[in-house]
């Protein structure tokens, strides 16, 4: 290194000794010196701020690669650098000015060492450049001050108009500055003032160079800046996967496990994906259908280690379960191989859930989970890559057909299927004895959308029907419990004096038992407001809250959603402002009394195939699976 620094001081001695023939003072030669080296490395610079600004006008196409090839760093690697090579960027330049301010640095310790060794006088507005601030003291220790202020006005002005540094997360801003300003000070208390001037003046230089350059090169003119907070976010909702759930370490073995055995399998021809342990019940008359007529081997994806399906493989060794976490799921999805992949999760291929890269034939199949609509109650295009649509009814078809022809979107494969769901309601409705003895038992049992009923007028639900000697079961949405579990703590703490025999907090969302079992529920715009009225007949409240509205341009379609029309033939809709007054609306409702006759009916126009138990969805996954081994 000693040597590098002789031969960078020889020519950079030069420039400096013929700076101080101009001036005559080393101190105004050393500013000098440092005007001449910026506009010499100015063609430099400017190259570095187009390429900066080339990052960021990229930036957008990067996080959309890293969002949709999420969980898969070699293929988001190779796609990157794709990009890059096409863009003509190149991701090392931005270490070019740090390299030469070093090399720079290097030479002028080195020239002004040699001057001080020759004997040179170098005074400069009553300091002696010559002394070392931490062995003179006195005034020289303005110098590492000042120094590292000069540090700090660059770091501040980095970040807030350096085109690239303005992206960086703002640990890594605050974790630069603080090096900066940390080898600023270092640098004035314990080399020779003169260095510590020419360090002061390269910082403050180096801000009037970054001012100018983005008044000649201007970042906006060339960066998408909306699109670009667009794809951070579409990207931040992808690091969010899993945010708050804490997986053990038998859990991540596990996981891997399983990961790996899923793939060493070949000629896999049907899977199904779910998200947790609940929503096998939509799967579940299918799957025993399938179990029955065929000889068909059922793969069975849940990100949740507790699913209930471990417990059934357990008795039915053709099904084989996987536990894979959510954000592992993305990397499964892209790299899936197999015939048929049924699942209940919406958007594929819009978020993370991708349809896979590995097979390009796959038949998508999606079942419901709800039998509300599907052009309100989805977002926008949430069903355009999926090739088979299971219908729980009529409006189904309607909406979707309806949907394709407005945005011109591929006509899928849509199945007469029905909600097997509900025939599982009925049948368990109808298997539990009559209460006679005790309170009415009404249920609560919100979606999880903004402004829910949980969170705008629980307490004056519960205040006025448990007030009204009603038995009270609070059941949450499991999204709701999932994503906001403090808030329905601090609901049970209000209400823990009560909790007991007539106020009950429902987690266990595999049980149906409390739906049954009540006799009035209250919702907001949840789908279990139609399941729990055309299963039992029995009244529903429905709360007016903000409209459950996955789609903002539902009306486009131009058909009213099912969830709207069935909410005044169900029982009636109240204000959030009439929750105080929620046990006399809930008194009138319970004394109509139900009707089966009147359900029954209102299945059979709203549903296909009711009392099939997913007959006709294992009967077509039959004939495909047939088709394609033909």
């Amino acid at each position: 290194m000693e040597r590098i620094s002789e031969w960078i001081a020889v020519p950079l001695g030069a420039v400096m000794d013929w700076c101080y023939g101009f001036l005559m003072n080393y101190g105004w030669a050393i500013l000098l010196f440092t005007l001449i080296s910026k506009i010499i490395l100015l063609p430099i610079s400017v190259w570095v701020q187009k390429n900066s600004i080339k990052m960021v006008e990229i930036q957008p196409a990067v996080n959309r690669i890293k969002a949709k090839y999420y969980g898969d760093a070699d293929t988001i690697a190779e796609e990157q650098a794709k990009m890059y090579k096409e863009k003509g960027y190149h991701p090392m330049a931005s270490l070019v000015p740090l390299f030469l301010q070093i090399v720079i640095l290097m030479g002028v310790v080195a020239v002004i060492r040699a001057r001080i060794a020759g004997g040179q006088e170098m005074h400069f507005l009553g300091f002696d450049l010559t002394l070392v601030p931490s062995e003179a003291l006195g005034k020289m220790l303005v110098i590492p001050f000042i120094a590292a202020l000069s540090a700090a006005a660059l770091c501040i002005a980095q970040n807030r108009s350096n085109v690239l540094q303005h992206e960086q997360s703002k640990l890594n801003q605050w974790g630069m500055s603080i090096f900066s300003v940390g080898l600023s000070l270092f640098l004035g208390f314990f080399v020779p003032g003169g260095i510590g001037l020419y360090w002061i003046a390269s910082n403050l230089l180096a801000i009037l160079q970054l001012y100018l350059l983005n008044l000649a090169i201007p970042p906006k003119k060339y960066v998408d800046y909306e699109e670009l907070e667009a794809s951070r976010q579409a990207l931040a909702a992808l690091e969010s996967l899993n945010a708050g759930q804490v997986i053990s370490k038998e859990d991540k073995a596990r996981e891997k496990a399983d990961y790996k055995r899923f793939f060493s399998i070949n000629n896999k021809h049907l899977v199904f994906y779910s998200e947790r342990s609940g929503f096998y019940r939509y799967y579940k008359d299918i799957i025993e259908t399938l179990l029955k007529k065929t000889s068909v081997r059922i793969h069975y994806v849940t990100n949740d280690p507790k699913d209930q399906i471990f417990e059934l493989a357990k008795s039915e060794p053709r099904i084989l379960p996987y536990y894979v976490s959510v954000r592992k799921m993305v990397t499964l999805m892209m790299r899936l191989e197999c015939d048929i992949c049924v699942m209940t999760t919406p958007d594929l291929d819009n978020f993370y859930l991708k349809r896979s890269l590995m097979k390009k034939d796959i038949e998508y199949v999606f079942v419901p989970h709800d039998p509300s609509s599907a052009h309100m109650g989805f977002r926008d295009h949430a069903l355009d890559h999926f090739d088979t649509v299971f219908m729980t009814g009529p409006h189904i078809k309607d909406e979707v057909r309806a949907t394709e022809k407005l945005y011109g979107t591929k006509e899928k494969t849509l199945v007469e299927f029905g909600y097997p769901l509900m025939d599982d309601l009925v049948e368990g409705y109808r298997s539990l004895p009559p209460r006679t003895e005790g309170p009415a038992q009404i249920l609560i049992a919100p979606s999880w959308q903004e402004d829910n009923l949980l969170d705008s007028c629980a307490d004056d639900l519960i205040r006025s029907l448990y007030g009204a000697g009603y038995k009270v079961i609070v059941r949450p949405h499991p999204e709701y419990a999932k994503r906001w579990p403090d808030r329905l703590q601090l609901l049970k703490e209000r209400w823990s004096a009560e909790e007991g025999e007539r106020l009950v907090f429902e987690y266990d969302f595999s049980s149906g038992s409390s739906v049954y079992s009540s006799d009035l529920l209250i919702t907001d715009w949840s789908g279990i407001g139609i399941e729990f009225g055309l299963a039992t007949g029995k009244p529903v409240m429905f709360v007016n809250t903000k409209m459950k509205v996955e789609n903002p341009n539902w009306e486009a379609v131009g058909i009213v959603p099912q969830e709207i029309r069935l909410r005044s033939i169900l029982g009636k809709a109240i204000e959030k402002s009439e929750a105080a007054s929620a046990d006399t609306v809930a008194a009138a409702l319970l004394a109509e009394g139900h009707s089966d006759e009147k359900a029954q009916e209102l299945r059979e126009n709203y549903f296909y195939h009711t009392g099939t138990h997913g007959l006709y969805g294992a009967r077509y996954l039959i004939g495909r699976l047939t088709n394609k081994k033909q």
